[in-house]
């Protein structure tokens, strides 16, 4: 028996795009470790893809605890000693659609950059020495093409006037700890790139244009990258998109 040469972390991962994308890294026989907030719906998302014989197991995690990061390294230390590949899913989109820039509260402004930044960092820095353990680490980080400042600031972009801050400024932050990473690893076998799934169906974004399978195409394709693949990139489906 073929067992699995590399194990990936997908956050977030009981639903939506994260689901998906530990579908497809299962599907390339990567041995993927699902891991959600809440430990029971995780546990069965993971036996749902088992049945149809998928390398997965369930993982609890919630990115804003840290006590939960901690454990959670525990454990995939444990099991495998090593992790190859990190995939930031997890986020909030909590904006209210219905306020200006300047109305959103600042509870929105906290929760919102507890888990799509500061607990995007704390997961990553918790695993950094795990990845560290891989031959060629892999960490992707999910932003979003509305954290792109340079298409905020074209009036012909189509994202001009989506103007849902706490989300966008978050993803843009996101992006800058991209780059940030990116450079510190530069000289290691490690990869740091962000990507924009596009507008995906999901529970979060009820507006999406395009289906969940193409949404969590581009992590996949960034936590398979070559050697000779980007490092501090921000793609979508390969295509570099401006910061």
């Amino acid at each position: 028996m073929n067992l699995p040469s590399k194990i990936a972390l997908v956050t977030g991962a009981t639903r939506g795009i994260g689901l998906e994308t530990v579908r497809q890294l299962a599907r390339q026989r990567v041995h993927v470790i699902l891991a959600g907030r809440d430990r029971e719906r995780a546990v069965e998302a993971a036996l749902n893809l088992q049945m149809d014989a998928l390398p997965v197991e369930a993982l609890q995690l919630d990115v804003t605890d840290g006590e939960s990061i901690r454990a959670a390294v525990q454990e995939v230390e444990r099991r495998h000693g090593k992790l190859d590949i990190l995939v930031n899913n997890a986020g909030v989109f909590i904006d209210d659609f219905t306020k200006a820039p300047s109305e959103q509260s600042a509870e929105t402004w906290r929760k919102t950059f507890d888990t799509n930044v500061f607990g995007l960092i704390d997961t990553t820095r918790a695993f950094l020495p795990l990845l560290r353990k891989s031959p060629a680490g892999r960490i992707v980080n999910v932003s979003s093409g509305l954290g792109s400042l340079a298409l905020h600031s074209d009036p012909d972009s189509p994202i001009y006037d989506i103007k849902v801050p706490a989300y966008n400024v978050s993803k843009s932050a996101v992006n800058a700890w991209t780059v940030q990473l990116a450079h510190e690893l530069r000289n290691t076998p490690i990869k740091v790139n962000a990507i924009h799934p596009g507008s995906v169906k999901t529970d979060m974004n009820a507006q999406g244009s395009i289906e969940v399978e193409l949404g969590a195409k581009s992590s996949v394709q960034m936590a398979l990258l070559g050697a000779d693949g980007p490092n501090g990139s921000f793609t979508h489906l390969g295509e570099v998109l401006p910061w």
